[in-house]
């Protein structure tokens, strides 16, 4: 790791895990939530929070088979709900928003599948998991020693 980052800045780590608790205690599904980290980590290159991720979504009973296809989603319709069809392109969508925006024609597309609430949930995991992405890979997060605390119960 570069820096520790959240010993040398715990303000910073403090507010992240509040927005994070945000995100926790949202109405959305958590294994539609692990899929939007896990997309935007993808996107962001970021191994130590995909290793986090599909860990967390594995043990709360995502199948490793959508795990595995979630970065060609488009390509495989029947792998995923129109919901977290419209829920992936919303993540990537902001994920890129340099290039891709926020497009008017997805944003209707989500109004058909969330609610005020939701879209506003969603949008704040997809704001957490950028800001946690760009820390770990500004600063070299550790991989591959992540041991998942979530269950099917939790």
């Amino acid at each position: 790791m570069r820096i520790n980052w959240y010993k040398t800045s715990p303000e910073g780590y403090k507010a992240m895990l509040e927005l994070e608790k945000v995100v926790h205690k949202s109405s959305l599904d958590p294994k539609l939530l692990e899929l939007i980290k896990t997309r935007a980590s993808q996107i962001n290159g970021c191994a130590h929070c995909l290793e986090m991720h599909t860990k967390d979504a594995i043990a709360i009973g995502e199948s490793e088979q959508r795990l595995f296809v979630v970065a060609a989603w488009r390509e495989a319709p029947s792998f995923y709900s129109e919901k977290e069809r419209v829920a992936l392109a919303w993540c990537e969508s902001l994920t890129n928003i340099s290039s891709k925006g926020a497009p008017e024609n997805l944003y209707k597309e989500l109004q058909k599948h969330f609610t005020d609430k939701e879209i506003v949930e969603l949008t704040l995991a997809i704001i957490a998991i950028n800001g946690w992405n760009r820390l770990a890979v500004s600063f070299h997060s550790e991989v591959g020693n992540y041991v998942s605390n979530r269950s099917k119960t939790k």
